[in-house]
């Protein structure tokens, strides 16, 4: 993948690279349940240790949130969220900052075309129709720039009703059979589905996985590569990057579990 790569202009305070512990490490973490809980905001907690982290590799966040989402979790008052992280990869990495400049983007709708889109998301819009789960709200389909991300409850429920329908979903396994019919109906055009998160799914073309981040990075010299996320699992949204042999990948249980693991692998080395 070609990028655009800005020039290393390092916020005022920040370790250029060659000047960090690790100078040849990134550090890239997954964002719901592996910085911040589910759509909540990271602790002081994190922001520290993150913090720490830049004084030893490269640190990274991707995630399959648009940008404005990841903002909101990971955001510090006063503080510039893209400035707090050497890179940044938002809507698994179509949507890119290196140091606070942008690189280069993709489109999903450019991708599938028009026609194709509006097939995938009548045949969404009638299936939830018909799905009989406890409760409903809105927003089921939101589109994004690398991707669709579809959701059987709507977007809209509330911190409860999301731990609520994560339960029943365990149990009743309403986004693994969608996955599974929807593979099926669009073979034709290449697409990925990724269960994520506590209540939907994410659409994108193969390939357009969290590894289109490392896209990004693949020429900036890093010989280490560490990638933390909780949806390691086959079908997860960090599978993928997970398994790539480009990676050293780390399963997370909770935001709590990460700092244990940075302090493993990094701070208590020092």
């Amino acid at each position: 993948m070609a990028t655009t790569t800005p020039q290393n202009v390092f916020p005022k305070g920040v370790l250029p690279f060659a000047e960090r512990k690790h100078p040849k490490t990134i550090c890239m973490f997954d964002v719901d349940g592996t910085l911040s809980l589910a759509r909540q905001s990271a602790t002081p907690e994190m922001h520290a240790a993150l913090k720490k982290l830049r004084g030893y590799t490269a640190v990274a966040f991707v995630g399959g949130s648009d940008l404005v989402k990841i903002v909101e979790q990971l955001e510090v008052k006063g503080e510039d969220v893209i400035e707090n992280f050497d890179y940044c990869f938002s809507e698994n990495g179509l949507t890119a900052f290196k140091l606070g400049q942008p690189l280069a983007s993709a489109s999903f709708i450019e991708h599938v075309g028009e026609e194709e889109y509006k097939n995938l998301v009548n045949f969404v819009l009638r299936y939830f129709s018909e799905l009989d789960i406890p409760i409903k709200r809105g927003t089921f389909i939101e589109y994004r720039r690398g991707m669709v991300n579809m959701s059987p409850i709507g977007r809209a429920c509330s911190l409860e009703e999301r731990a609520a329908f994560y339960k029943y979903d365990q149990e009743h396994k309403v986004r693994e059979k969608m996955v599974k019919i929807l593979q099926e109906k669009f073979a034709h055009l290449g697409l990925t589905f990724a269960i994520g998160g506590q209540i939907s799914f994410d659409v994108f073309p193969h390939g357009w996985d969290k590894t289109y981040s490392l896209g990004h990075i693949e020429n900036e010299g890093f010989d280490q590569i560490h990638f933390f996320g909780d949806k390691t699992f086959p079908g997860g949204n960090d599978y993928e990057i997970f398994e790539d042999p480009r990676t050293i990948g780390h399963t997370v249980t909770s935001p709590e579990h990460t700092q244990q693991l940075l302090e493993e692998l990094f701070f208590s080395k020092a």
